[in-house]
């Protein structure tokens, strides 16, 4: 496919470091580990736009178990922009989508006015909240502590992750909770999962979530034990505006609100999940 000498072709292994100059130069918090993730999974659709041999924007779909196609990394270099290259990108990637039950995002304020043209719809808000220097926390309250995930606890994790996010993602827990266990927290009753809290490294912060508990107090106590291990490391998490007592907590500890995206839908929302024990999400790229 080719529009004034812009050619879109899918992405290869040998990408990512082309692909990574695009999204420090927005100062998006990817590493390589990311975009290898993204682009290494044949069933996930990745795509850049190539101008004299040099990508010049990319858009990808991760296709979680053939049910929900997520958007994400949405890029252009900024020397091209306005030139539609994002929409040719985004109608290429919607015209490989028409097989999915569902479409989904995470929208910044200036992609939401452009993707509602696409005919995505609002579903919640979620904060991003930063702290550059995260501090020691007393964890209140006498109850059970987060302790590592066991491996055999991974299963139990994806079927609550299922639950509550709204299709399953196995590939992208195993990838969270094998390749980052120091960031990988469990709370657990009878020895069954009651939440969980997981995280990742990132290229300019260190990112928590998903954050995913039965309770509020739960919730708090696996943010907490999670900020702990990071002790004066920049953090970064993905707050759900609706749970505000957790928002408020995290202000009263030097977090501020930096953002805020908008997850949104395409035509139909047909696994919405449980977002009410969803506290924090992955990231604006994985959901």
């Amino acid at each position: 496919m080719e529009a004034n000498s812009i050619i879109v072709r899918p992405m290869q292994a040998g990408d990512t470091p082309a692909a990574m100059k695009l999204s420090a130069a927005e100062g998006w918090n990817q590493t390589a580990n990311d975009w290898n993730f993204f682009i290494a999974d044949p069933r996930n659709i990745c795509i850049a736009a190539v101008c004299e041999k040099e990508i010049i924007a990319t858009t990808m779909a991760i296709n979680y178990s053939g049910r929900l196609a997520w958007i994400g990394m949405v890029l252009v270099n900024k020397a091209y922009r306005g030139r539609g290259i994002s929409k040719l990108l985004l109608d290429h990637v919607f015209g490989k989508l028409k097989h999915f039950p569902s479409v989904k995002l995470d929208a910044t304020a200036q992609g939401q006015q452009v993707y509602k043209k696409f005919g995505f719809k609002d579903e919640y808000r979620i904060a991003r909240m930063m702290n550059t220097a995260s501090q020691k926390i007393a964890i209140p309250g006498s109850g059970a502590l987060p302790e590592p995930i066991p491996l055999e606890h991974i299963p139990e994790i994806i079927v609550l992750d299922e639950i509550v996010f709204g299709v399953n993602r196995t590939p992208l827990i195993e990838m969270l909770v094998r390749t980052h266990p120091h960031k990988a927290w469990v709370l657990l009753q009878n020895n069954h999962v009651t939440g969980f809290a997981l995280g990742r490294d990132g290229s300019k912060y260190h990112h928590i979530g998903p954050v995913i508990a039965q309770t509020q107090s739960d919730a708090n106590v696996l943010m907490l034990h999670a900020l702990n291990q990071l002790t004066g490391k920049p953090v970064v998490v993905d707050v759900l505006c609706d749970k505000e007592e957790l928002m408020h907590s995290l202000t009263a500890i030097g977090f501020s609100t930096q953002r805020y995206f908008t997850r949104m839908y395409k035509a139909e929302n047909p696994f919405r999940g449980t977002s009410s024990k969803l506290y924090a999400i992955c990231g604006p790229e994985f959901g």
